[in-house]
This record gives structure tokens, sequence and C-alpha cells, in this order.
């Protein structure tokens, strides 16, 4: 008995150590009023940035582009986007921030992304998709509220979280007397279903709250938010309605993104016409 209260006093004070980890990492985003759980600090995260933005960049597997008809746009785009985000709620962020694009050349890979830091990429496979500046905008804006909103360090904090709770919850099983088999059999429920009602609709939320700030970011910099409607409809229309259920995705459905962006346009619209817009020219065509 005595051994057993022992126990329940060590597992107490941890789970009470816990929930001070999650007071003390508590933060909340500007746009949305959403808690957020963040462990890391930003240079931590802009340190960690760096260092795998490096790595892309000497990987000889990821060419980089040396075509300035690739090239200028993105930049152009991203200078934009930036300057948006020094105007924005994160702007102190994005001051901090130590920006830098590349281009990647491969023509097959329909995807960009923005690391802490600032540090962006974006592959020439994104182009046929976007078409135009505006629709790049829309492209680029989610990616680097990804970064600005600390969504990386965000699930990184969850999972140290799950992780923790679950070694909590599988010794007090062990303990209870389920033995060893029950223990790695809860531990194994527990996974799941943390996994599932946990760890992904955290992804899909920051999936969507990058949708709903980027295109704001996107409006502020000159282009046109609703190119990001017509950018969805075409990725809808490439993945013929394959791939995962929502319930089971770390993102949301295209169906769910284009209903939430046109919630969202009224919005983005205002903003949009009270800047001058930017020239709308087009994507190159890839050779």
């Amino acid at each position: 008995m005595q051994a057993w209260t022992s126990f329940l006093h060590r597992r107490l004070l941890m789970m009470a150590g816990l929930g001070l980890l999650v007071l003390s990492g508590c933060e909340t985003n500007p746009y949305t009023g959403r808690s957020q759980l963040l462990m890391t600090s930003v240079p931590q995260e802009m340190q960690m940035g760096a260092q795998a933005y490096s790595q892309v960049k000497t990987d000889p597997k990821l060419r980089q582009s040396q075509d300035p008809r690739e090239i200028e746009p993105v930049k152009r785009v991203a200078a934009r986007i930036i300057e948006a985000a020094k105007r924005s709620k994160y702007a102190e962020m994005a001051q901090q921030f130590q920006w830098e694009v590349i281009v990647i050349k491969d023509d097959k890979t329909m995807n960009a992304f923005a690391l802490p830091g600032g540090k962006i990429a974006v592959y020439t496979g994104i182009f046929p998709v976007a078409r135009t500046e505006a629709g790049l905008a829309a492209v680029m804006g989610h990616e680097v509220v990804h970064a600005l909103a600390r969504h990386g360090a965000e699930r990184m904090s969850q999972g140290q979280l799950t992780n923790a709770a679950l070694q909590v919850a599988g010794a007090a099983a062990g303990a209870a007397g389920g033995g060893g088999m029950m223990s790695q059999a809860a531990m194994a429920a527990l996974g799941a279903g943390a996994q599932v009602g946990v760890l992904l609709p955290f992804s899909r939320k920051h999936e969507s709250e990058a949708d709903y700030i980027g295109i704001l970011l996107a409006a502020d910099a000159g282009y046109d938010p609703r190119e990001s409607v017509s950018l969805w409809e075409r990725m809808a229309q490439l993945s013929g309605g394959g791939g995962p259920s929502e319930f089971l995705s770390t993102h949301p459905s295209n169906e769910t993104r284009i209903d939430q962006l046109k919630q969202w346009m009224p919005e983005a619209m205002g903003i949009f016409q009270s800047k001058q817009a930017a020239p709308a020219l087009s994507l190159p065509a890839l050779r």
C-alpha cells in the first residue's frame, strides 16, 4: 500500500509538472486568439530553421534554379509578402527573421515551404498550379504564416507533451496490475487516440490558420486574394478526389479549404481594395 501511495504521489507530481509546463508555454495567436503551446524560444527555432535550410541548399538531389525567368517572380512576390508581414500583427517576428529565398528546379513537385527564421523555398512544380504571381502569393503567404505563427514549434511541443502524458498513463496502467501486455495494449490505444484526436486536428487547424492569415498578407501585399480560391480549385482537379479522408489527414480537404477561403474573402477583399494592386503577371511556363 505504501509503495502504491509513493508511486501515485510521484505520478501526481509529474502530472502537475506537465500542467505547469503547459501553462508556462502558452501564447495567443494575434489573429485568431487561439492559445498555442510553445516550449521552444524563437532563437532556438531560427537556429533549427537555418540548419535545415543549409541542408536543403547543399542537398545534391535538390538543384537550385539558375533561370531568371523562374527566380525573379518568386523573389518579387516574396519581397511583397515579407513587407506585408512587417506591417502585420507579426511585425516584431518578421523584423527578427533573416529572410532568404531560393527556387528549387523540380517541375514535378508542387510545393513550397518557409522555415523558422524566414527561410523560403519554392519548387518550380507549383508554377502551373499557381499560374500567376497572385496565385503564388497565396501559396507563399500561407507558408510564411507557418513560420511567423510558429506552427512547427507548436507541433514539436504538442508531440513532446503527448509523449510525456502517454508515458505517465502507461506507467500507471502497469502499476495497476495490468501486466506488460496490458500496458503495451493500453499504450497502443492511447497512442492512436492521441494521434487522431489531438495531433492531426491541430495540424489541420494550423493549415486553416495559415490559409486565413496567408490571404490577408497576400491582400496587404497587393495581390488579389480571390486567386487563392482558383488555386485550390485547380488543386482539387489535379487530385481527382484522392487522398485520405479529412478525419485522418493533417490537411483540410480541398473542398473545406475552398469553402473557408470564400468565408474569409470579404475581409481579405477589404484589405486588397485599400492597397495599390500588384501587377497581374503570369508565371513562366515550364520547359
